[in-house]
């Protein structure tokens, strides 16, 4: 009988608590229905209480069911299903093989396709990628065989743990890391891995109180043996026209102290460096930060308008070859950010597919190549986009977005909200504590080797012994009638 009792009380108990949850779910929407009915701001709201507030909670989440439910794995935007997955199986270094057939569209205007060889290079006859050097002249020049490298991103846009792992696993995968515009940190060094400085409009790290150069600060930063190269940033693809932007709700202490400005306040760079007013300008900071540093130093720029760059060649002529810059960093206009106003992402600057040939081809035109390197940058994240970059004349790559992936980004796009899930860009320490830097380390160094090891794959197909060697002619591009045309063909018909 005791026994009964018991759970006739516990019955009794729940059919209490459950009569008070619907008591109280009954109260919240009486009050949400006095509250959309009163407010002014949601038309929606106001004349559908209650059941309006539905719509913006299905705005806010269907971004997340269109990934994982709704997209093809072609279909998503900026990185589709497809391209993730190679990189997240790359950086875990598990099988990259897939089974019955491709599910690329192999006919859509713009696709590429590389011409396999009927003597395809065998195993006897494989070369490693022989090391080039950027910036001879230079009292300390930088030499690498590796062709992909991490692209610039800040600490500020990203988080410490983040940072720490990149840094780390650059030095395992013997390429470098770009700091971004946000100065040079700790993190940056900690790892041991070539560092590629960016000086951004704002200048942040070697600036003074004026906001030009301060070369006291900028030799500073030359003294550490890691910075092997210094990057003027001219514009960036996914923000041509306007300079960084770090919302305030990302501005640590820490973070502040590095760029030299207020705790809390938005960061938001000039829309350009307040020296230049002309090529001429662009050329002296060059030679002036390379004689500081004695490192090489170059650019970086999304290719928009062309008569700069026509420009930009014709002055390097009328000084001297050895005014040059020692490497130009070519963005593409679908390039990546932390943030940035969305005309600017949507509709300024020219993508890397035809950029990069531009800036290529133009340099050819003044006889600058191989004074020049060029680094492509710009969605660049999976083997046949790199080789295509190669072919194109691109002497090394520069990918971000590829090595966020290696970290675990799932493309929540809250890069600019400070709550992004995966820790990579929040200085929340709870979201932060998901990412291990020790771990991811490893996946970043996993991702570029095998991201070499691929790009190698398509060059051997195509009957060279190292991916360098691949030109314009291994490549072709489907046209608008389906059928498809040699990369040289193509491009020498295109109106520039």
């Amino acid at each position: 009988m005791e026994h009964v009792d018991w759970i006739a009380r516990g019955l009794d108990l729940l059919g209490s608590l459950f009569l008070l949850a619907v008591g109280l779910g009954v109260l919240v929407i009486i009050y949400m229905y006095i509250v959309d009915k009163t407010q002014t701001t949601h038309a929606i709201r106001r004349n559908y209480p209650v059941i309006g507030r539905f719509r913006y909670l299905f705005e806010r989440q269907g971004e997340f069911f269109r990934q994982y439910f709704f997209s093809q794995d072609r279909e998503e935007m900026p990185f589709n299903r497809a391209e993730r997955s190679w990189v997240y199986r790359a950086a875990k270094k598990v099988d990259r093989s897939l089974a019955f057939g491709s599910t690329r569209l192999l006919e859509t205007e713009g696709s590429i396709m590389f011409m396999n060889t009927a003597f395809p290079t065998l195993e006897s006859d494989l070369a490693t990628s022989q090391p080039l050097t950027i910036g001879e002249g230079c009292r300390h020049p930088y030499t690498t065989a590796k062709i992909c490298h991490i692209s610039g991103m800040s600490f500020g846009a990203l988080s410490k743990p983040a940072v720490l792992a990149l840094s780390n696993g650059a030095a395992k995968a013997g390429c470098w890391m770009n700091t971004g515009e946000g100065g040079l940190s700790d993190y940056h060094l900690d790892g041991g891995c070539d560092v590629v400085f960016q000086i951004g409009t704002a200048k942040y790290g070697v600036r003074n109180l004026d906001g030009h150069l301060d070369d006291e600060k900028l030799a500073g930063v030359a003294a550490h043996h890691e910075v092997k190269m210094f990057e003027i940033k001219l514009s960036q693809g996914a923000k041509p026209g306007k300079g960084g932007i770090l919302p305030g709700r990302k501005v640590t202490e820490e973070i502040a102290r590095i760029r030299g400005i207020k705790v809390g306040e938005d960061s938001i760079s000039p829309n350009g460096h307040i020296e230049f007013k002309n090529v001429g300008d662009i050329l002296d900071m060059i030679q002036h930060v390379r004689e500081v540093t004695g490192k090489p130093t170059g650019v970086k720029a999304v290719i928009g308008d062309v008569n700069w760059l026509t420009d930009f060649c014709e002055e390097i002529m009328r000084r001297g070859i050895e005014s040059a810059p020692d490497f130009f960093t070519v963005d593409s206009a679908d390039g990546g950010t932390g943030a940035a106003p969305q005309p600017l992402i949507d509709y300024v600057g020219l993508p890397l597919k035809e950029g990069l040939p531009i800036l290529v081809d133009t340099l050819d035109e003044y006889q600058l190549r191989p004074r020049i390197k060029v680094i492509a940058s710009g969605k660049l994240i999976i083997p046949s986009k790199v080789a295509w970059a190669l072919a194109i004349g691109a002497d090394f790559i520069a990918s971000a977005r590829g090595n966020m992936f290696a970290l675990g980004c799932i493309q929540a796009l809250h890069c600019n909200k400070d709550t992004c899930p995966t820790g990579i860009t929040t200085h929340n320490p709870k979201l932060q504590a998901g990412l291990d830097p020790k771990n991811k380390a490893e996946r970043v160094a996993n991702y570029n080797d095998n991201l070499h090891h691929d790009i190698e794959l398509i060059a051997h197909s195509c009957g060279v012994s190292s991916p360098r060697e691949l030109n314009r002619k291994h490549v072709r591009v489907v046209m608008e009638n389906g059928l498809s045309v040699q990369l040289d063909k193509y491009y020498a018909g295109l109106n520039r």
